[in-house]
């Protein structure tokens, strides 16, 4: 098998997947700063993006412009998928991501996400409207395929290519699964066979073994590492580390632990404003606390203080009862 030849500098090729309410600006940075090839917004709605115009905040939240980092679009329709790549692609976006992955009810409902998977040819209608319409790479994100009675992501993947389509992501499950069971990565390996581009295997690559064994079934070139970065930011810079030789991260231990864990904290209360940061911050302050043997009473305390300076003394309590980090 010759090289991949990736859509831009993609290296080392551990990427971290798009996850809504979770991949925002302060997490991608952090995730960014211990290391990735590259990190995926959080999936945006090409409606909601045109009748919102990013202004600076957007920008920002969606990493226009930002090295290392994927845009993600969806949609149901070519026409407003075609105007949102080519606004984002104005406003300095490097890479731009398809998601016909996404297995939402909301979303699917709304036929985007992976209900796409049911409807190939107008799925590849959408994919060559945005590709059609921006000088940037275009790269695409599914599933499986819907569920096991239409397993057709190398049929997709292949026309896909045909279409322009610069890079494929496979999360090894079909739609109907959800999260549920485990992720198929040596079923990816027909999406491998039917293309040229690379292709990157999802799900379940929670570790460097997870990943080294991800990429010998799939055949994949590269992996992208979602639920598996939660509460461990530098999950993916160990797997680069142990797979592919990049230096290895300074996991934080202890002090450094709950240091990082504030700052962290800091970062969602300047991004989203004291309340909304403080509810967003639950979700990531309590995979933290998943690394440590944060007593029950104070774990309880972290995630129901409402004053911002009350939490940031229990983060200093709560961080310190773990080293902070789990074996990759």
């Amino acid at each position: 098998m010759r090289p991949p030849v990736w859509p831009i500098d993609l290296n080392p090729p551990v990427f971290l997947a798009p996850m809504a309410g979770i991949t925002d600006l302060p997490y991608r940075t952090l995730v960014a700063r211990f290391g990735a090839g590259l990190v995926v917004s959080e999936m945006v709605a090409s409606q909601e993006l045109l009748s919102r115009r990013p202004g600076t905040r957007e920008k920002a939240e969606l990493g226009l412009g930002v090295e290392g980092t994927s845009v993600q679009i969806a949609g149901r329709e070519a026409a407003p998928m075609a105007e949102a790549a080519r606004m984002i692609e104005a406003q300095g976006a490097r890479l731009i991501d398809i998601n016909m992955g996404c297995p939402a009810k909301k979303v699917t409902q709304g036929a985007s996400g992976s209900a796409l998977m049911k409807t190939p040819d107008h799925a590849l209608r959408l994919i060559e409207a945005v590709v059609e319409a921006v000088n940037v790479p275009v790269t695409l994100k599914t599933r499986l395929g819907w569920d096991d009675q239409m397993l057709n992501a190398a049929d997709i993947a292949r026309r896909a290519e045909h279409a322009g389509i610069k890079m494929i992501t496979i999360h090894g499950r079909t739609r109907c699964q959800f999260y549920k069971g485990t992720a198929d990565w040596q079923a990816i390996r027909a999406v491998r066979e039917a293309v040229d581009i690379p292709v990157v295997a999802n799900g379940d690559i929670v570790s460097a073994s997870a990943a080294q064994q991800a990429l010998d079934q799939s055949g994949a070139d590269g992996v992208m590492v979602g639920r598996g970065a939660q509460g461990r930011p530098w999950i993916l810079a160990e797997i680069s580390h142990a797979l592919f030789g990049t230096p290895s991260p300074d996991v934080p231990m202890g002090d450094a632990f709950a240091a990082m864990v504030e700052e962290h904290y800091d970062e969602m209360l300047r991004f989203y404003g004291a309340d909304l940061g403080s509810r967003v911050a639950r979700k990531h302050l309590g995979w933290y606390m998943d690394t440590c043997a944060t007593p029950t009473g104070l774990r309880r305390d972290v995630l129901t203080s409402k004053d911002p300076s009350e939490t940031k003394g229990l983060i200093r309590q709560a961080m310190q009862y773990g080293a902070g980090a789990q074996a990759a």
